[in-house]
């Protein structure tokens, strides 16, 4: 069996990951407060018709702001998955070799799901 984490450098990871949750969820929440914000705001007074060109110009920034919040939600998800394998006593190690992912990539990528390899690999056949 490779050599685990040692209980401080799991702990560090945590806090990292911990860290990074919180700061996606308010993210995620701002966005969602921006969006209720944008919404309330349609209301035009004066019975002129919006512009198309500020109509486009919303339904981009609409757009764009939900591909972020669905990045988001994946991070997220990313995030929860390493939190469980740490109480399991696997976080660090490749989820398809077992080998123990270097340090250097988890400070890089405290959520990295597989070693360096094994990612560069998926990646090139195109599997997330």
């Amino acid at each position: 069996m490779p050599d685990r984490l040692d209980a401080k450098k799991l702990e560090f990871f945590k806090k990292i990951l911990l860290k990074m949750k919180a700061q996606i969820n308010g993210d995620i929440r701002s966005m969602a407060d921006e969006s209720e914000g944008d919404q309330t705001d349609k209301g035009d007074v004066s019975g002129h018709a919006m512009h198309m060109a500020d109509v486009a110009t919303d339904m981009y920034d609409r757009e764009f702001n939900l591909s972020l919040a669905s990045n988001d939600r994946e991070m997220l998800q990313k995030i929860e998955a390493a939190l469980v394998r740490i109480d399991k006593g696997t976080f660090g190690l490749c989820l398809k070799t077992g080998k123990r992912i270097p340090e250097a990539r988890l400070k890089a990528v405290p959520y990295a799901e597989y070693c360096l390899e094994v990612q560069e690999e998926m990646d090139r056949k195109g599997i997330r």
